[in-house]
Formats: C-alpha cells, structure tokens, sequence
C-alpha cells in the first residue's frame, strides 16, 4: 500500500486522512486488470486465508488458488457461517475442486472469545454451501489448530505474509494474543468486515465483527498494517447474470463451481435491478484487494469496536472528523491507530480480475 505505514501505527494524529489508492495511483473505472500481466511486473505474494467457509468465502478461495500472483500457503478455519466442522468439509472440498488437494487446512475456534456460536445457514443454506450436494472431501485436515498452523506457515514463510481473514476474527485474535512475535513477519492484515455506513447482522454492524466484536477490537488495536473490506464496497462487486451462467456451463470445475455459487448469492438490492442472476463477490472481494491494491480507494482513519451490550454491540465506528473533536481535546479520549478503510471500489477492475483468474486453463 502506497501510504507510510509508520504513520498508520501512531494513531489518529499521525497525518491528514485523505483519500489515498492502495499500492498505486487512482486509476479510472474503464481500466481492466488482467491477472497474468499484472503477475509478470509483481512478485508472488504469499497469503493466508481464514475463512468460515460458505458460498462466498468458497468463491474466495477459488481465486486465491487460481491466481498467479498469490501463494496460498495455507487455510484456517473458523466458526461463523456454519460450524466449525462444515467451514473446515467446505474448505477442503472447495480446495479439491480447484485443483490444490495439498494446501494445508487446520480447524480453529468452534464459538466467539465470550458468546455461544451463531450462524449464517439461513445465507449459505444447511451446509454452508448453498446446498450444492457437494461430494465430500477425500482428506482430512491437519493434525494442528488454527493457530499453531498461522504460527508456522508466517514464520517460515521467507517473504511477509499477507492475511485475508473473510470471517470472525477469533483465531487471528488468539494468534495475536498467544503468538505476537508474528506480527514482524506479516506484510499486512487485509479483513471482510465492519461497515462505515449499515450493518446487515444489526442495523449498524457487519456479521464478521457483530459474531465475535472482542476478537475485532484485538486485531484493530494489533501493531501491524490493517486494511477493513467492509460492507461499503463487499456488497457493490457483483458479476452479471451473463457471467454466471457462463460459469456455470464451464467444463473447468473450479469455474463451474464459482458459477453455481454465484448463482446462489444474489446481489444486493438495488445494485443490479434488472439483472436477477447476477452473483455478489462477497469475501472474493477481500482476495481481489490483495491481488490488485489499485482497484480499490482505501483512507487512513481511526476505527474502533463498540463492545458494550445493546443494539450497538459489534459496530465498527470509524471517525471520519477531518480533525480531533473536544473528547481529544480535552484528553478524554486515547489516540487510535489507524486503518486504511475501503471507501470506494473499481467494481468492473474487479469483476473482470475474478472471471479471468478463475476461468485461467
């Protein structure tokens, strides 16, 4: 990302928020990202997912495997979706169906730091996966937890690792807090969650933060570069109905898959309303951030989690103020790191990266 990171470690004071483009210079919504050109110039960048794998976290996957210029070193998984046991049979049967049978997948935390798991089948249908009647894996997953596989997989890796987490923040929570040695080897933690705007598990919080918010104030308070995906621009990335019938009539599996996936994730309303077929990309989004920086128009700004119970409870408040407020003033309130926000997305940049990666031979 093209702003000084040592600035997004001081706090709220450090610098001016202003809009900034991630890892380039703004580029007009009619420029088209083709995935293996924009290999050839940048070097492989070595990624980890953590997910709660249903549909969308699956069509993440899809591109994270089948794009060149990301090494998926490996998945951990979560509750969220579905149960930890589904998101961790999801996973390694998404892995299998595009071709990476050996990335390896450990299972993670089955419930919140404080709160009982929740889910989300009423979205991603009783198996997380919008009810495909997927084959099951052939594999198990490995013999360590979530958090002993994060561990290793960034400290071995001889290049920063980047962090897609596309699902509560729980095991990268107890990463953090158990391992903080890791941070010196992660490049930067790009999450799908918060809002700056509407929630959609409450009217003011995101699913991912309102499933686990004690987890999210962990990982926004962490010493290390944090980019927030969050519903401002997940819900805006939609593939048109054209699309995903194309998709689904590939005989490549890893496309067909992301076609039938597609297919049960409808778009936000309002967004295509003409287009009944088109599929939102969802937590795929996250993974496009990584893979081109430049489509997405990102801010440095303080971002904090409302903990406290009641109707407010997992809100991502983000101060948007263009300079402190009398809380700051007067000392009442403690300066925040900061947390480059996604406010603005080049949709089409978007949507044309996903369909050549994941049609690539």
């Amino acid at each position: 990302m093209a702003t000084d990171d040592n600035a997004a470690r001081r706090g709220a004071g450090a610098r001016e928020p202003g809009l900034i483009q991630t890892r380039g210079p703004r580029v007009e919504a009619s420029v088209r990202s083709d995935a293996r050109q924009e290999a050839a110039v940048q070097p492989v960048v070595p990624v980890i997912i953590d997910c709660d794998t249903g549909v969308d976290d699956a069509l993440a996957l899809l591109l994270a495997v089948r794009h060149p210029g990301l090494d998926l070193r490996a998945v951990t998984c979560v509750a969220g979706n579905t149960d930890v046991d589904g998101v961790v049979r999801n996973t390694l049967t998404v892995l299998e169906r595009a071709g990476a049978p050996d990335i390896p997948v450990a299972r993670g935390a089955e419930r919140p730091l404080l709160e009982p798991a929740r889910s989300a089948r009423h979205v991603h249908g009783s198996d997380g996966m919008g009810d495909l009647g997927l084959p099951a894996p052939t594999r198990a997953p490995a013999a360590v937890d979530a958090v002993t596989l994060l561990r290793r997989e960034i400290l071995a890796s001889p290049r920063p690792v980047t962090l897609i987490p596309t699902a509560p923040l729980t095991n990268i929570a107890l990463l953090l807090r158990t391992h903080p040695e890791v941070t010196r080897n992660i490049e930067r933690i790009v999450f799908m969650g918060g809002a700056v705007g509407v929630g959609n598990a409450t009217p003011v919080a995101e699913f991912n933060v309102w499933h686990d918010p004690e987890a999210a104030a962990i990982l926004l308070g962490a010493d290390v570069p944090i980019t927030m995906y969050g519903l401002d621009v997940f819900t805006r990335v939609v593939v048109p109905g054209t699309e995903v019938r194309r998709l689904r009539a590939s005989a490549e599996p890893g496309a067909k898959l992301a076609g039938d996936l597609l297919a049960h994730r409808p778009s936000a309303p309002g967004t295509t309303p003409d287009d009944e077929e088109a599929g939102g990309l969802g937590d795929a989004g996250a993974v496009c951030a990584v893979a081109d920086p430049a489509g997405l128009t990102t801010r440095p700004l303080p971002v904090e989690v409302s903990l406290a119970p009641g109707p407010a409870r997992g809100q991502t408040i983000v101060d948007r103020r263009p300079r402190p407020g009398e809380a700051e003033i007067h000392g009442g309130a403690r300066a925040r790191p900061l947390v480059e926000v996604a406010l603005d997305v080049d949709v089409d940049r978007y949507v044309d990266l996903y369909l050549k990666t994941v049609e690539r031979p």
